[in-house]
């Protein structure tokens, strides 16, 4: 078994989601880019630009949805990648996502989440207790369903691998990489 779920939705952040992506393939695993429905989503770029106190966003790359949230069958994945970007605040609340994430946290499967991708987890129920990164602005989401904010660039809770923003991507990806040869590796004996 070597296919991780990469979850996104429209205007998920273009680096959060590519570099993952192709890191993915560099170790041998088989990304499935997941999302509510089979088809192909637009992703966004994020930054803040210098004099803006905010985040500016524009457009990015698209990217093809290989599956839909309701025909996941949660057990042919090895792990799940919850994307940043603004799509997770709208895709959130959809009962086939809720129940794939909540599957993946119970089965303590190789879980990483960068940015906003922490409003899934979170609105699944699944933090509770639980460290972890997020952009600061997310802070709040976790905090108020129990998660514990730690703001560095690698965080790793058991299970569970975070990051702040795609400037991350170099500190904690390792380490979700590591936990899924680790679960490839005990799947095959």
């Amino acid at each position: 078994m070597n296919k991780v779920l990469l979850i996104v939705g429209d205007a998920s952040e273009t680096v959060d989601t590519l570099y993952p992506f192709f890191r993915l393939q560099e170790a041998g695993f088989q990304p499935v880019v997941a999302a509510p429905e089979k088809r192909r989503y637009q992703m966004v770029m994020h930054e803040v630009k210098p004099g803006w106190t905010i985040t500016k966003e524009w457009e990015g790359y698209t990217i093809e949805a290989d599956i839909a949230f309701a025909d996941i069958k949660p057990e042919e994945y090895l792990g799940i990648f919850f994307s940043g970007g603004r799509a997770p605040e709208y895709i959130r609340d959809d009962p086939d996502l809720i129940r794939v994430t909540r599957w993946f946290f119970a089965q303590h499967k190789p879980i990483a989440s960068v940015c906003h991708g922490v409003e899934i987890p979170a609105r699944a129920g699944c933090v509770q207790g639980r460290r972890m990164a997020t952009v600061g602005k997310c802070r709040f989401d976790l905090e108020v369903c129990g998660g514990i904010y730690v703001n560095q660039p690698c965080v790793v809770d058991g299970n569970l691998v975070s990051g702040r923003t795609f400037h991350d991507h170099g500190h904690y990806m390792g380490a979700w990489i590591a936990l899924l040869v680790k679960a490839r590796d005990a799947a095959a004996t």
